[in-house]
């Protein structure tokens, strides 16, 4: 595989990286970033992925959530994936909507068309990515987490709820936590997926919990003041299907913090430590 370094500039005590790469489960190139602490040129170190919202790139959570400083010091890797594929051939909404096409990829394999040629986020993440990490080198591809913000913190909790044992631990910031129910979800599944509400529930991590997925450790902290929360996030769906299967999750809300990077940046340090603590005993 062909990969690319685009940049690699200091940041705290490691480096912040920018890589592309010729993706077969993307059809195309992609770029995404990471963040290597000074401890990975002595051994491999653990990794978090970091799995963004709707509109971003790479870049957002690289120079908004403020994760180098902690993870340099805690001596995990980050790695930032981008949110769909890109490319002049890569199907977009004709409406030019932010919610469906480039930038809303929803962590998931389209399997209908124009989406399906590119928009296989799901084997990328899961599979590519990890693999691509390897042959970088640096890191322990068998000690990774996921975390991820909305969108992505849909798509942290789905594919580790899909995929039992390939993440060790389990982070979401104002995750879309019943997408087959709320607006932003019946619009990207029903594009992506087609109208099958079967495959629907397989993409979404209520309707997994409910069907008896694998626990693991669970950490989801949510904004009271958040613009999204009643209509498009409905956590309250995902803690009553982790009380009926008792499927244990620290849920935090917080007073007065809105949908931001500043949301992010203000809990991004206790998200770090969560992995850390699962990352280096396991």
């Amino acid at each position: 595989m062909s990969i690319e370094l685009l940049s690699s500039v200091r940041c705290f005590a490691g480096e912040q990286r920018r890589y592309q790469i010729d993706s077969e489960a993307l059809s195309g190139k992609t770029i995404f970033s990471l963040f290597l602490p000074e401890a990975s040129t002595a051994t491999s170190v653990p990794v978090l992925l970091y799995l963004s919202g709707l509109t971003c790139t790479d870049e957002n959570a690289v120079t908004k959530a403020g994760a180098q400083r902690v993870a340099s010091a805690l001596g995990i890797a980050v790695v930032f994936p981008d949110t769909s594929p890109r490319g002049e051939d890569v199907a977009d909404d004709p409406a030019g909507a932010y919610d469906l096409g480039l930038g809303a990829g929803f962590y998931l394999n389209a399997t209908q068309a124009p989406w399906s040629q590119h928009y296989r986020m799901e084997t990328f993440v899961v599979e590519e990515l990890l693999t691509v990490l390897s042959q970088i080198g640096a890191v322990d591809t068998t000690r990774v987490g996921v975390c991820g913000h909305s969108m992505g913190g849909h798509g942290a909790l789905t594919l580790a709820l899909k995929y039992p044992g390939k993440f060790t631990s389990v982070s979401a910031f104002s995750p879309i936590c019943a997408p087959a129910s709320c607006p932003w979800g019946q619009k990207a599944f029903n594009a992506y997926l087609g109208p099958d509400n079967d495959e629907w529930k397989q993409h979404d991590a209520s309707e997994l919990i409910r069907a008896g997925a694998k626990p693991f450790p669970l950490l989801i902290d949510q904004g009271s003041a958040d613009p999204f929360l009643a209509e498009q996030l409905r956590p309250e769906v995902l803690l009553s299907a982790c009380e009926d299967r008792d499927f244990s999750v620290t849920y935090r809300e917080h007073q007065g913090f809105d949908h931001s990077y500043f949301f992010i940046a203000s809990f991004i340090e206790d998200h770090l430590r969560f992995h850390a603590t699962h990352l280096t005993s396991s």
